[in-house]
């Protein structure tokens, strides 16, 4: 083993160096639970990735609680009406089903996929642009605190404008890493995806467990630029609507310039009711949450093993 102080130094360096700005980058592998071969790769991955399970499918409760068990989020992949015809997964919400069916099979999903925090959809492009249907959507999750990321396979999506008012809290799909299964269209798509979190603070991409998809990511994973960090979806939940300056595509010669920023004057909000006092263990507790999530922490768990190795 080389010696530990120049590595210790190394680190030390990289930490103070790292940008508070660093970009954070979510990767979310839906359609858990039909293939636990190609799935099991997936979580041999860093545990910030995500695993999206279909309710449904022969493994769902397997691959659910084996992904919890490594410290992974684990989303409800819902299936939902799209525009096209073509097979469904049983038990696919459709705009017209009544608020006690959409419930039921909420209720269905949440006992088949356990440890669930969040939830998005499988398909769903005729289901999620009727705002009546994703209304009843969002008042039958209300019930169990799950978030819901709109995969965004349509864009005229009204899965925001339901939940406003429910508490519901909706984080959006950016990038699909494979819309088709080749390797070099993969790599292009993962590339967009670090470019838009550097640009815009963070991004969220869905992938499949395809094996050109598994390859691309265990090839790219390792290289991640320093200035982006693997994050879950529930860290992104508070942050603001990312202003998504424009991506370079690499058919274009130059770069589009994004459009400079209007500065808003500050304004006062007036105190509608005293904020509740914060005992000193809640506090610590708070404060012991903000470091462990913290880009600069998760960029040390990715990398830690390979500077002292």
């Amino acid at each position: 083993m080389r010696p530990l102080l120049p590595r210790l130094l190394t680190l030390t360096a990289v930490l103070l160096a790292l940008p508070v700005w660093a970009g954070k980058l979510a990767l979310v592998i839906d359609d858990f639970g039909y293939r636990p071969h190609n799935e099991n790769q997936v979580l041999a991955m860093p545990t910030a990735i995500s695993v999206a399970v279909l309710p449904n499918a022969p493994y769902a409760r397997e691959m659910a609680t084996k992904a919890h068990a490594q410290g992974r989020e684990v989303l409800i992949h819902l299936p939902m009406a799209p525009m096209s015809k073509q097979p469904l997964e049983r038990d696919t919400l459709r705009p017209d089903m009544s608020s006690e069916e959409i419930a039921r099979i909420l209720r269905d999903a949440v006992n088949k996929v356990p440890y669930a925090v969040g939830l998005n959809n499988h398909m769903g492009s005729a289901m999620t642009a009727s705002l009546p249907g994703m209304q009843k959507v969002m008042q039958a999750m209300s019930a169990y605190h799950l978030y819901f990321l709109d995969s965004m396979t349509i864009g005229s999506s009204q899965a925001s404008q339901a939940a406003a008012g429910t508490g519901i809290k909706v984080l959006k799909r950016k990038v699909f890493l494979d819309d088709t299964q080749n390797v070099a269209d993969i790599r292009r798509q993962f590339s967009r995806a670090v470019e838009i979190a550097q640009r815009s603070g963070y991004a969220i991409a869905i992938g499949h467990p395809h094996p050109t998809t598994i390859q691309v990511l265990q090839q790219m994973l390792p290289t991640l630029p320093a200035d982006i960090v693997l994050v879950r979806p529930s860290q992104l939940l508070n942050e603001p609507e990312p202003r998504y300056a424009p991506v370079p595509t690499y058919l274009a010669s130059q770069p589009t310039a994004p459009a400079p920023k209007r500065l808003r004057p500050i304004q006062v909000c007036a105190v509608k009711r005293p904020l509740p006092a914060i005992s000193q263990h809640e506090l610590w507790r708070q404060l012991g949450h903000n470091i462990v999530t913290s880009p600069a922490v998760s960029y040390l768990k990715q990398h830690w093993q390979t500077w002292l190795g």
